[in-house]
């Protein structure tokens, strides 16, 4: 006799499979010691099955106390720290505990996607910076596993983003509006991998857009790529700063990469900001510490907004989405 749906135990899913059922528990709660082909082989038999653990078992989990979790590349990144302590702040009050899960390659993402919904580990999920397909938007739905992305786009998901494009235009406008007509940008465009967003990479456009609409040009050779970290940025700029036409004025798609911008100018001997003005941006804690110039975005903020929709919705999932747009603004200190 064919099993229902609702009477489908994890034993089913281990004789589906082949494998023991450690083997399926461990798939579920997204353990790193399982194999890529056991963990396809698993996750297939769960999406045939349409296996879900029972309600009573969640139901125990959820006790004594409930979990939102966080999926996030780069924890170390300070952007990344600063929108986490926004989470962080906004949950101290509540019953909720915060769980972080760490993105390092597209498959490592889309295996979390497939097996929170389905755990029943989560009330709520937020997704930092991260990519969001078709199938993976369909089974937080299908599971009513309320979700927020912050800064990915989706008409389907509750959203809290900035205009990337909007602030490299911003940047180009405020360097040209203080006399500068010789401009570079230094950022990490490079693919990150298929599972993060490529704000930067927007941020150029943005700077390029700008520039051209005031009738200037960003030559290729003003354009340096960096990673985001101040030592890297010191080394790739340094022949951009030795050049006799070197550039008046730079936009860093990082306020990291603006330290290490700084620094390398005044190692040089250049005035800062009579010889090169410097321009960040994300306004992180160091920035004003630093005198640093900078755009910026309320990164404390959409954390915080982020676990606002999140409860929302959890306590009442006929709310409608939301969808924020978080304001950008010029910082000015002592670099421009």
């Amino acid at each position: 006799m064919t099993q229902s749906k609702r009477s489908l135990t994890i034993y089913d899913v281990a004789e589906a499979a082949g494998v023991s059922i450690s083997t399926v528990s461990r798939v579920i709660n997204a353990s790193p010691n399982v194999g890529d082909a056991t963990r396809d082989r698993v996750q297939e038999v769960i999406d045939r099955l349409g296996f879900v653990p029972k309600a009573e078992a969640r139901a125990r989990a959820m006790k004594d106390f409930a979990r939102i979790g966080v999926l996030t590349p780069f924890f170390t990144a300070p952007a990344f720290v600063q929108r986490l302590r926004g989470v962080a702040e906004r949950l101290i009050s509540t019953r909720y505990e915060l769980t972080i899960f760490t993105i390092e390659s597209i498959d490592h993402l889309n295996h979390y996607l497939a097996t929170l919904p389905i755990t029943g580990h989560l009330e709520g999920l937020i997704l930092l910076s991260l990519r969001v397909n078709n199938d993976s938007a369909e089974k937080l739905k299908k599971h009513s596993l309320e979700t927020v992305l912050i800064e990915y786009p989706r008409h389907d998901l509750n959203t809290v983003e900035i205009d990337d494009v909007g602030g490299g235009e911003l940047a180009a406008e405020f360097l040209i509006s203080k006399g500068h007509r010789r401009l570079a940008f230094l950022g990490d465009t490079s693919d990150l991998g298929a599972y993060a967003i490529l704000p930067i990479t927007m941020r150029l456009q943005g700077f390029k857009n700008g520039i051209h609409a005031a009738g200037l040009s960003l030559p290729d050779k003003y354009i340096c790529t960096s990673r985001y970290d101040v030592k890297d940025a010191e080394r790739n700029i340094e022949p951009l700063l030795r050049l006799p036409d070197h550039p008046t004025a730079i936009f860093c798609a990082t306020d990291m990469q603006a330290l290490g911008v700084v620094n390398k100018a005044r190692q040089l001997g250049l005035r800062v900001p009579e010889d090169l003005a410097v321009l960040g941006f994300d306004d992180l804690d160091f920035a004003d510490y630093v005198g640093l110039s900078t755009i910026h975005q309320p990164l404390d903020e959409s954390g915080r907004i982020a676990v606002e929709i999140l409860l929302s919705r959890i306590e009442d999932p006929e709310r409608p989405l939301r969808h924020v747009r978080l304001p950008l603004k010029i910082i000015e200190r002592q670099t421009t």
